[in-house]
């Protein structure tokens, strides 16, 4: 058996395959103890004995947005100490007077210089001898760090001057991050903050994946693990590694979305994951591949290991709405959570989106949770009563939270594609989580995009994606060569023997693919292009497409040789249903009435699992069912594929 957990903010979702069939489950996250979600719903499912468990988490990300992590040492090479503070020297904010920036994540007193020295090519000029190594292991033993990063300049191009350091420090006892074993690539600055946030995560992941997997391995199951870069890894390399789980379960909605997206015919499409918490947005174009990108950011800080380039707002069903001094409307970035949630779950005291479209009728507090869980609208109304302000009514105030939520996801998937120059109504809006398809129509509508796809469990496609991900190791080097060096293949050759004997040390077994990071002479940054013997020609169309021109008669280096070793999953496929013509009349539960631009009008109640393949309706609708509610507002029409999917049309 296979079996799939992604863990939210709100709720841990659950995926597993027995005899070719999938099943769903959802639970309350715990919050305070992530892995207890975990284990709840493996308890609730079978006996996990000879299961091969996925996990998507969260805790690497919470650790980071929430400041919450290990008290981290940073060394590097004399006189270069502070370059993770000082960084690219850019401004984020031209015009915010009271810009502070973050603080590194290792403070000045943590921050140590050994005397050390390595050329641009790898020749060393001298190296830290057993007097220097002493010195610097009694200073920073002094301040008792809880893990340390070690990033020396140049190692990327030779580690035998870092390798001694790591050595010595790992006599100390914590967990020590090297450079060279994370991202042996050029740029001192981006790869010193990835090998420090890998540090300053490093204790607290360790800590709860080992616990998890000595649990499961008591049980007869194996652990492993989504990373960001939408593969599988074992349980052993994420704790060793967790800067790579960072954006681990909306890796896993891109993963998801993209299989029923080939399966429904569309091959473009734009990714729109609402949770409880964040909303996730990716861009697909199954021509160019899934985009991997090297250069994401979180909370202003590089990491240039391979991610899914996936853009993150704090906009959820969870997130909060008040108003700031001036009197205007805020919402999210903060969330209600799983605890206390919104006010509609009994507990929480603050208005959230899911609240706003509670009252507004767009969920219907009898079919939450497929009728399994019963929603206070009353409670909902009497604390909007008391905090809509100056508004004249609990719809104004709820449609205006909904709106402002709408806006903050829009202007990210503005971000992920007209800056990228795609045009948005090139795409279909395939959207999922828990909330997507309430806002799916009204995003839509503002980009311009004809259709939109609901598929099925659409608030536990995360952790379907999870499941279905191949097993995935990265593996790169930063080379320096021009487009006719013959050392290319060498290079290639290196990177795929250690994949294979990593995969191999897995019992799997892999294929290698092959990419380059390729920049005209002279440039200072480079384009991804997968490996062929007509890469320049490929390189010329893709910086034409990125920046509007391209320059055939221009020198082209390789900068960067990467390898990915893909171990294949087997997927499961799609059921398939006789289409027939129909109205949906069968799946209506009842008439209601709903909010919509400023008035109430009566729509119809639908459960999805009532509805048959072929079956069209227009909207206004709420359609429910287990894992998500979906809102078709009025003049949009949706109809059933042969696969189950909800296809809804947008008029422009």
């Amino acid at each position: 058996m296979r079996i799939a957990i992604d863990t939210g903010g709100t709720f841990t979702d659950c995926v597993y395959s027995s005899q070719e069939r999938l099943t769903v489950l959802k639970i309350p996250s715990t919050p305070a103890n992530p892995g207890e979600a975990v284990l709840q719903a493996i308890r609730q499912i079978a006996p996990a004995a000879n299961a091969e468990i996925r996990h998507g988490t969260t805790v690497a990300t919470n650790t980071l947005l929430e400041r919450k992590g290990a008290r981290v040492a940073f060394v590097t090479t004399a006189g270069f100490e502070d370059t993770i503070a000082i960084g690219r020297q850019a401004r984020p904010k031209l015009y915010d007077w009271f810009f502070t920036p973050e603080p590194p994540l290792a403070p000045e007193d943590m921050r140590f210089g050994v005397h050390e020295r390595m050329t641009c090519d790898g020749s060393i000029l001298y190296s830290a001898g057993p007097q220097e190594l002493a010195r610097m292991k009694d200073a920073i033993a002094a301040k008792q760090p809880e893990s340390i990063a070690v990033s020396l300049l140049f190692s990327f191009a030779n580690p035998s001057n870092e390798k001694a350091v790591v050595a010595a420090l790992r006599e100390l006892g914590v967990p020590v991050s090297a450079s060279h074993e994370i991202l042996p690539e050029f740029r001192e600055y981006e790869r010193g903050s990835t090998v420090l946030i890998n540090a300053y995560l490093s204790p607290k992941l360790q800590l709860y994946l080992d616990h998890l997997d000595r649990e499961l391995r008591a049980a007869g199951a194996r652990l492993q693990v989504m990373q960001s870069s939408g593969g599988i890894i074992p349980a052993a390399v994420a704790m060793s590694e967790p800067v790579r789980t960072i954006l681990s379960g909306p890796a896993g909605g891109v993963v998801g979305a993209t299989a029923v997206a080939d399966t429904a015919g569309f091959s473009r499409v734009l990714t729109f994951d609402m949770g409880g918490t964040s909303t996730d947005v990716a861009l697909v174009d199954r021509e160019a591949g899934v985009r991997i990108t090297t250069e994401s950011q979180i909370m202003g800080r590089p990491v240039a290991i391979p991610m899914l380039d996936i853009h993150t707002v704090g906009a959820g069903g969870g997130s909060l709405a008040s108003f700031d001094q001036g009197g205007a409307l805020k919402v999210g970035p903060q969330s209600a959570g799983a605890d206390p949630g919104p006010i509609c779950y009994g507990r929480g005291e603050r208005p959230t989106v899911t609240d706003a479209n509670l009252l507004l009728g767009r969920i219907d507090a009898d079919w939450f949770l497929g009728g399994l869980m019963k929603l206070d609208e009353p409670r909902a109304r009497e604390f909007f009563e008391r905090t809509k302000g100056d508004l004249k009514n609990v719809e104004t105030f709820a449609e205006g939270i909904i709106r402002l939520a709408d806006a903050h996801m829009e202007k990210a998937l503005r971000r992920i594609s007209v800056e990228l120059g795609h045009d948005p109504r090139d795409f279909a809006l395939i959207t999922f989580g828990g909330a997507g398809p309430l806002h799916a129509c009204a995003l839509a509508r503002a980009l311009g995009v004809p259709k939109i796809l609901v598929p099925n469990f659409p608030g536990a496609l995360s952790a379907y994606g999870i499941l279905v991900s191949d097993v995935v190791r990265d593996y790169s080097r930063t080379v320096m060569l021009s487009s006719t060096d013959a050392s290319l293949e060498g290079h290639f050759q290196t990177l795929e023997e250690l994949g294979r004997q990593d995969m191999a040390a897995d019992e799997l077994n892999a294929i290698a693919t092959r990419s380059l990071d390729l920049c005209y002479a002279g440039q200072g940054y480079e384009l991804a292009v997968d490996w062929s013997h007509d890469f320049v020609n490929r390189f010329h169309k893709l910086h034409e497409q990125c920046y509007g021109y391209s320059d055939v008669h221009r020198p082209v280096e390789i900068v960067n040789a990467r390898v990915r070793m893909i171990a294949a999953t087997e997927r499961l496929p799609f059921q398939q249903h006789a289409l027939t013509e129909g109205n949906g009349k069968q799946a209506v539960l009842k008439e209601k009435e709903i909010y919509f631009d400023g008035a109430w009008c009566k729509g119809l109640l639908y459960d999805r699992a009532q509805l048959r393949a072929g079956d069209c309706f227009q909207g206004p609708a709420v359609i429910v069912e287990y894992s998500a509610t979906t809102f078709v507002p009025p003049q949009c029409s949706l109809s059933v594929d042969k696969f189950a999917n909800l296809i809804i049309d947008v008029p422009r």
